[in-house]
């Protein structure tokens, strides 16, 4: 038994220091914190609308067109992190198939460039 407290005592040391710290930063920020509230400030704002306006208004679509184009390169560049971790055992075929990715990747964000869809009026 006293084996297994000795195995695990740097994780529950480890564990009192984060709730510790957690509590210290939460306590701080309330004590701390600045309250005056504007009413501009505390109303209700949701996708550049008004949250008071009828529900079955116009919607435009660039909103989702910039959520869409956000996910689909976030996305796709987060291939690239695993790639780069193990650029070092790599074949050829993985770096020239990678290549291959990227420059697809180039080109659609070049044809979205080109279309305006990045373009905020």
């Amino acid at each position: 038994m006293d084996d297994l407290l000795r195995n695990y005592l740097p994780i529950i040391i480890f564990l009192f220091i984060a709730l510790g710290l957690g509590l210290v930063l939460l306590l701080s920020a309330i004590i701390i914190a600045v309250r005056n509230p504007d009413p501009e400030k505390v109303s209700i704002y949701e996708c550049g609308f008004n949250a008071f306006d009828d529900s079955r208004m116009k919607f435009d679509v660039r909103f989702y067109l910039v959520a869409i184009l956000f996910i689909i390169f976030d996305l796709e560049i987060a291939f690239l992190f695993p790639w780069a971790v193990a650029f070092g055992e790599m074949s050829m075929t993985a770096f020239w198939s990678m290549m291959v990715f990227l420059v697809v990747l180039t080109v659609g964000f070049a044809y979205e460039w080109k279309k305006g869809a990045l373009e905020w009026e």
